[in-house]
């Protein structure tokens, strides 16, 4: 059965680049839209998942703002931290995604995903671009909140383009972390475990609720590897009025791609033995 699924990759590699690149493609775009059909039948997940966030911008946003602990120059606290609740909301939501993996594989549904003649990659990868834009609706969610807030967000077009972007990139990042964590896993009670102890870690090793200078030396260092800081960072250049990148913004999107790849590759190694 393995060598039939392969069968389809191996004719389009044969028959050029350009056709793998087509196939590829509409593999991705076929999962992705699967995925989202899934969404669609429950829309009440997006909102859901925005309620964390938004308590982190009603209560700690609005009581560090009025404690002044925190240095963020001329910036406004709130609007220093929106773009990190932003990024929170993305990493809390696609670090669980892997789960639905384990649940395909109970039901029967990954195995047969495993036979079709698609690329393993291009079936990681479909995944990681549904998550990306599930991320998209609690950016809407975001922008509405802070908006009532008062934060003052950027809302030219470009901007906000940059954030669409940046969100399905830091989306897509750490939904195939997620996956690769349920591959090596591979049940929902391990999974769970793990997903709990990587969230906070992540969250608080970056920049999104303090500047990175305010860190020891041996924690900058951390968040300097921590693709959710080059995340934040994006953002917050991107969407409010007063903000700059640190590392610069091409900085900022070469990390999440080339992080994206590296566990695209990863992941489309272990996704078969998931099933195992």
């Amino acid at each position: 059965m393995r060598s039939l699924a392969h069968d389809g990759q191996r004719g389009a590699l044969a028959e050029g680049p350009l056709s793998a690149v087509v196939v590829f493609t509409r593999d991705c775009l076929a999962v992705a839209e699967v995925e989202l059909r899934k969404l669609m039948r429950d829309p009440t997940e997006v909102f859901t998942r925005s309620v964390q966030p938004i308590l982190w911008l009603l209560v700690f946003g609005q009581v560090f703002a009025r404690s002044r602990a925190i240095p963020t120059g001329d910036m406004r606290y709130l609007d220093f931290m929106t773009p990190g609740i932003l990024a929170q909301s993305v990493l809390f939501t696609a670090i669980f995604y892997g789960i639905a993996v384990i649940w395909e594989r109970d039901l029967g549904i990954l195995q047969k995903m495993l036979v079709s003649p698609a690329f393993r990659s291009a079936l990681v990868l479909g995944k990681a671009v549904s998550a990306g834009i599930r991320g998209l609706g609690q950016t809407v969610i975001i922008y509405v909140v802070a908006l009532v807030l008062g934060i003052h967000l950027r809302i030219e077009l470009l901007p906000i383009l940059g954030v669409l972007l940046a969100v399905l990139l830091g989306s897509a990042v750490f939904s195939t972390f997620s996956l690769i964590v349920a591959c090596i896993m591979k049940t929902r009670e391990r999974f769970m475990g793990i997903g709990q102890i990587l969230t906070m870690p992540l969250f608080f090793a970056s920049n999104a609720i303090y500047p990175i200078e305010m860190m020891p030396a041996w924690l900058k260092v951390v968040a300097r590897g921590n693709p959710l800081t080059y995340l934040v960072d994006a953002l917050r250049a991107l969407m409010v009025e007063g903000g700059h990148s640190v590392f610069g913004l091409g900085t900022d999107l070469a990390v999440e791609v080339g992080a994206l790849t590296v566990l695209v590759l990863v992941a489309a190694k272990l996704y078969p033995s998931v099933a195992a």
